[in-house]
């Protein structure tokens, strides 16, 4: 596991570690999302307006507090899925490691759960 650089500005490494176990408390993330800075999308293909602003979108997410910067290359082939899948253009794995990517990112109800996450009530 790569060690954070908790010195780093606007580092995720001051994140609460996840819960683990059945015991554990659950983590609330915030409901208005993540307000650090949205890290560059990664080089080597032209990404469109399209994959731009889902990458924002992503990042500005309540899970996205609890990712470091491991979680971009996840975070990348999620969005060049989606790409594909909306576009019809995805095959039958394309849509499976879709998924893959967004329980492993905490994106689905089932996957915050097993990772112990909860978006907060809102304080309205």
């Amino acid at each position: 596991m790569p060690v954070k650089n908790a010195a780093k500005p606007h580092s995720r490494a001051h994140r609460r570690p996840v819960a683990t176990g059945a015991r554990s408390a659950l983590v609330d993330l915030p409901p208005a999302g993540c307000d650090l800075p949205v890290p560059p999308m990664p080089p080597g293909r032209e990404w469109t307006v399209a994959e731009a602003t889902r990458w924002r979108e992503l990042w500005q997410s309540p899970q996205a507090t609890q990712w470091d910067d491991t979680a971009r290359g996840t975070v990348a082939v999620l969005v060049v899925y989606e790409s594909a899948i909306l576009a019809g253009e995805a095959s039958a794995w394309m849509a499976q490691e879709a998924r893959y990517a967004s329980e492993a990112l905490g994106l689905t109800p089932k996957a915050m759960a097993a990772l112990g996450w909860r978006i907060a009530e809102s304080a309205e």
